[in-house]
């Protein structure tokens, strides 16, 4: 496999938690390519692409990927676009790297905009991937069928399944129930072939295991992400103050093997990332708090999706439903 290109200038904490999750996978034997400055520092024998720039987390996406052309992004999505890498991965400036990825690779052919699918974690069970998480603020009835596709697609190669169940988040279960968006896309799902369209659901399904791909605009998408992740923090948080009173200790050793794996399940570095479908290759957009363990696992996740070729199982799956 070519190797994975890794943005190690991207994140909070880079480089050195990025270059040092990236050594964790070269020890594992995935290739890997830094993408960064001459001078980078602390990566071993690893390959470095040398790039001068970088987009920083308040540049604009747009302009910074035009202005900036020796930037760590630019450089990762053109070594993917030249066959010097078979993927990309970022904890940097996310509408940029979804800018460089889009501009450098380019889209999948009847692919009208690039989605971002995000697991979200299911206690006990398979994480729910939900798209748009914010790429595409507006979008058009038919996109989200398409994003219904490729949603589909990403949790048969991710997480095994042989036939995703598929919602379209809405603020009821009814057929009818949404605004006139849901109303027009719930009728495309419902005739849509090669779709295990199981109907509305809401806000409250997707951490319980009974839908498998949730599609929305990019701009509901986002608030539901956001406001789960402040939740589940708020939670974790409220739990291990109360576990570190003295009156507590007991029952906080007794849970604590219990709690442990819970806190596993919902903690984002697990997942390593969010995914770009509908680029002409993959690309992982990683947290821009992204610890070397989120980065190991989002490295983990762009091999394992360049390995099944994701990206040919999409585009075969958009040229059959949607035409050549």
């Amino acid at each position: 496999m070519l190797p994975i290109a890794v943005d190690a200038m991207g994140g909070d904490f880079a480089p050195s938690q990025i270059v040092a999750g990236a050594l964790q996978a070269a020890e594992l034997g995935i290739p890997i390519v830094l993408v960064g400055p001459e001078t980078l520092e602390g990566r071993g024998d690893l390959e470095l692409i040398v790039a001068s720039e970088v987009i920083e987390m308040d540049d604009d996406p747009a302009s910074g990927v035009r202005r900036k052309k020796d930037s760590t992004l630019v450089r990762a999505a053109e070594a993917v676009r030249d066959g010097k890498a078979s993927a990309m991965i970022s904890a940097g400036n996310t509408g940029a790297t979804m800018a460089s990825a889009l501009l450098r690779m380019g889209r999948i052919k009847n692919v009208n905009r690039p989605a971002i699918a995000t697991p979200i974690p299911v206690p006990g069970g398979r994480p729910t991937v939900l798209l748009d998480a914010g790429a595409n603020a507006e979008v058009q009835a038919e996109w989200l069928v398409q994003f219904a596709i490729m949603g589909s697609v990403y949790s048969h190669h991710r997480y095994g399944l042989e036939n995703p169940r598929v919602g379209l988040l809405s603020i009821g279960e009814e057929p009818g129930k949404g605004d006139t968006l849901r109303k027009e896309a719930y009728e495309l799902l419902a005739n849509a072939t090669g779709i295990n369209f199981i109907g509305n659901v809401e806000g409250r399904d997707l951490m319980t295991g009974e839908v498998d791909v949730v599609v929305t605009d990019g701009f509901t998408g986002n608030v539901v992400l956001k406001t789960l992740e402040g939740s589940l923090k708020t939670v974790v948080k409220a739990l291990f103050t109360a576990f570190g009173q003295p009156e507590y200790a007991d029952a906080a050793n007794a849970l604590m093997p219990a709690l442990l794996p819970l806190y596993e399940t919902l903690d984002p570095d697990t997942y390593g990332g969010a995914i770009l479908l509908g680029v002409d290759g993959v690309c992982i957009i990683s947290h821009g708090s992204s610890s070397a363990r989120a980065m190991l696992n989002g490295i983990k996740c762009a091999q394992e999706m360049v390995e099944t070729d994701m990206v040919g199982a999409i585009r075969k799956a958009i040229s059959t439903t949607l035409g050549s």
